[in-house]
């Protein structure tokens, strides 16, 4: 497959926030941001090699799985249509016209839209729902909700390759967890990584720990999720956080979302203010992209 049109060679940033500077932490960001207008940061490095695989076999239809403003369906729907690939999505919940900017997107890009209520949807993972979904499509190659499974985290292990030279701590927003689980896997070790969860309870602790078990780097323990800045839940805000993505974006002309990265900037900069770094360290914020997560927003 062609990668020609995806961007690897991305730069990292020093964003002198006064947080930061006042309290003698050089802090950066990884653009990931950059890879791609529409397969951007961490879904390129999560889809890459489920792509060659589905190639690879000769299935020529992706399918996959999420809600109704999902940044994966959004970038896969952007890969089918790039590579070649016809693309299904299973979206949670009913259909509501008009359609929102993200699934808009999916459908102009060629996505089927498949909607199920949210009981049937908690089966995404079993054979059965599988196979009624085979039986409705056809042969599919199968792409987990939110891109996380083997392949994903051996692309995100490549992430580290992106970085020329050490940093203290690595921070990065968690959602299903794969991508810090590759990160983690990538570092060997490395360095502190910190994940903040996007997501309101605790349970990303295991959900991490099992995927690094799974893959067998359950040795590594040099990473934590921050749970204190979720701002409600998935896709929740408040307006304190709103107002944080315009000032970041008025004031140092860098864009964020509210559902992964917005979040986590905030809470690097709260935890700054705290003290809960030391004086000196170097930080590096990993962008993860997700920006088309802005629109529903209207940022």
């Amino acid at each position: 497959m062609d990668f020609s049109q995806i961007n690897e060679q991305l730069p990292i940033e020093r964003f002198q926030h006064p947080v930061a500077t006042e309290n003698q932490i050089d802090l950066r960001i990884l653009r990931l941001d950059k890879t791609h207008g529409e397969i951007s940061g961490n879904k390129w490095f999560k889809l890459k090699y489920n792509l060659l695989e589905a190639r690879n076999r000769g299935i020529n239809k992706l399918l996959t799985f999420g809600g109704a403003y999902s940044n994966h369906i959004y970038a896969v729907a952007a890969a089918a249509k790039l590579f070649g690939f016809q693309s299904v999505g299973i979206i949670r919940g009913e259909e509501h016209i008009p359609l929102n900017p993200t699934l808009q997107f999916a459908t102009d890009a060629g996505m089927h839209l498949h909607y199920v209520d949210r009981e049937s949807y908690r089966n995404k993972t079993v054979e059965h729902f599988i196979n009624q979904l085979r039986a409705e499509f056809g042969e599919f190659y199968l792409i987990p909700e939110g891109g996380t499974n083997r392949l994903a985290i051996q692309g995100a292990a490549e992430i580290p390759s992106l970085i020329p030279e050490p940093f203290d701590y690595y921070c990065l927003a968690v959602g299903t967890g794969g991508t810090i689980a590759g990160l983690i896997s990538g570092m060997k070790g490395q360095g502190n990584i910190i994940g903040f969860s996007s997501l309101k309870g605790s349970f990303l602790q295991d959900e991490v720990a099992n995927l690094l078990q799974s893959f067998g780097h359950e040795s590594l323990h040099n990473w934590s999720i921050q749970n204190e800045y979720h701002f409600g839940g998935y896709a929740k805000t408040k307006p304190n956080l709103i107002e944080f993505i315009k000032a970041m974006e008025e004031q140092f002309e860098l864009e964020l979302e509210p559902i992964y990265m917005g979040k986590m900037l905030y809470g690097i900069l709260d935890m700054i203010e705290k003290g809960q770094f030391e004086k000196g360290s170097k930080i590096l914020a990993v962008h993860t992209g997700g920006l088309q997560g802005r629109a529903g927003f209207g940022l």
